[in-house]
């Protein structure tokens, strides 16, 4: 994402290493190994940014830590969003800053990403606590191009937020939603 505006879709697989053969054969190139990335949705106590279906997310991955503005979600058949990153050298003290300005942490989710690059498109192998998806970030038709080279159609978007799927795994089983934790591996 180099415009301020981030394209992404989703993409269901069975287990990660399904996932992780699919992104290789379809030529996928090795970017990042497989890490954990902790993030943390912040918002203040009245819920100005999700009243304004906008996010603002802290990340903690291996010593790296990111702070990212999402702004709402643009009518299209991708995934369509503002977005504004930058890289955060204490993200433990961001966190600490934020609450200082008013902000809480309102939900917090975990995953293990791998990256690889295809083309225009850096794709994601996400191993989440409701299962693999592959996450495909990139031009529209950069996008499209990787997701037939995986196999996939249109019909098998996944458009939805890593929160809305597990809010959608804990209804569906009777389940209090709470932060989507990955078990300690």
């Amino acid at each position: 994402m180099s415009d301020g505006v981030e394209r992404e879709i989703k993409l269901r697989f069975d287990t990660a290493a399904l996932a992780r053969n699919a992104v290789l054969e379809a030529g996928g190139v090795p970017l990042r190994g497989r890490r954990l990335q902790d993030d943390r949705l912040f918002d203040t106590a009245e819920g100005l940014l999700q009243g304004r279906r906008s996010v603002l997310r802290v990340r903690l991955e291996s010593g790296r830590s990111f702070l990212t503005f999402k702004g709402p979600v643009q009518p299209s058949a991708m995934k369509l969003r503002e977005e504004l990153e930058t890289t955060v050298g204490d993200g433990e003290l961001m966190i600490g800053l934020l609450e200082a300005l008013g902000f809480r942490a309102w939900f917090r989710y975990q995953k293990y990403r791998e990256e690889f690059a295809l083309g225009d498109v850096i794709i994601a192998v996400d191993e989440t606590p409701v299962g693999t998806y592959v996450e495909l970030e990139g031009t529209e038709h950069g996008i499209a191009a990787a997701a037939e080279a995986l196999g996939r159609t249109a019909s098998d978007y996944v458009l939805d937020s890593y929160r809305a799927l597990f809010v959608r795994h804990c209804e569906e089983r009777g389940l209090p939603v709470t932060d989507m934790l990955c078990a300690a591996q």
